[in-house]
């Protein structure tokens, strides 16, 4: 049986991610695919806040906080591995949060020879924390 809350998320989630497909054809393309693929749960700004982030059982880490949470200094080589997913990082223990890595290489398959699609997935990524980068409250 589905909980009230989780169906009234889940339509939640569906809008904000149709608003967010037609904001994201402007954006740059590390900040286009942080907003299809990350602010429902961690907000647009990084907070942790967004709309979907009440339905899950944790909430989302702050991504505003990386860099002050590291001696003021952005880890990111830890959030590339977090994104990518396909290798475990034992800090992180249990894995809530989708492998955005697996998602990529799924999307653009061998389109471009089995190393340039695996080159095309790690541009994607740190498309991705580069635009996380960007987030930091300093």
């Amino acid at each position: 049986m589905i909980r009230s809350g989780a169906v009234i998320a889940l339509a939640t989630l569906a809008a904000a991610a149709v608003a967010a497909r037609a904001d994201a054809r402007e954006l740059s393309p590390g900040a286009s695919e942080y907003q299809l693929s990350c602010a429902a749960c961690h907000g647009s700004r990084g907070r942790g806040n967004g709309p979907m982030a009440r339905a899950l059982a944790k909430k989302p880490t702050d991504l505003s906080k990386l860099e002050e949470a590291n001696d003021y200094e952005f880890p990111y080589l830890k959030v590339f591995q977090v994104v990518d997913g396909r290798a475990m990082v034992t800090d992180h223990g249990t894995r809530e949060m989708p492998v955005w890595g697996r998602r990529y290489v799924e999307d653009i398959g061998d389109s471009r020879g089995p190393y340039g699609s695996e080159a095309a997935v790690r541009d994607r990524i740190d498309a991705l924390v580069r635009h996380v980068q960007s987030l930091q409250e300093r």
